[in-house]
């Protein structure tokens, strides 16, 4: 395997995005696939938010003519933060 010089490497790229929700409790297995993501796992409550958080993202994105591929990981992180909020208060 050739290895590019230190001054040659690429710059990581985001191919997809993978969201793994472990707090199901009900024994329903929980699946969704979109083009550049899979969610899978967790309660009903995580997974529908899980869903929604990347698919905000995504959409985000797209707004500014991006395709994920494009985006720098940082920033795709901040919008996934932005997106998917922490575990809501009953």
């Amino acid at each position: 395997m050739s290895r590019l010089p230190p001054s040659k490497k690429t710059k990581p790229k985001i191919q997809a995005l993978l969201g793994v929700g472990l707090d199901n409790q009900d024994g329903h297995k929980r699946i969704t696939r979109g083009e550049k993501f899979a969610i899978v796992g967790g309660s009903a409550e995580t997974h529908e938010r899980m869903t929604e958080g990347v698919v905000k993202t995504m959409e985000k994105l797209q707004r500014k003519g991006k395709e994920l591929e494009d985006a720098e990981p940082q920033e795709v992180v901040e919008l996934l933060r932005e997106n998917l909020p922490g575990k809501k208060k009953s």
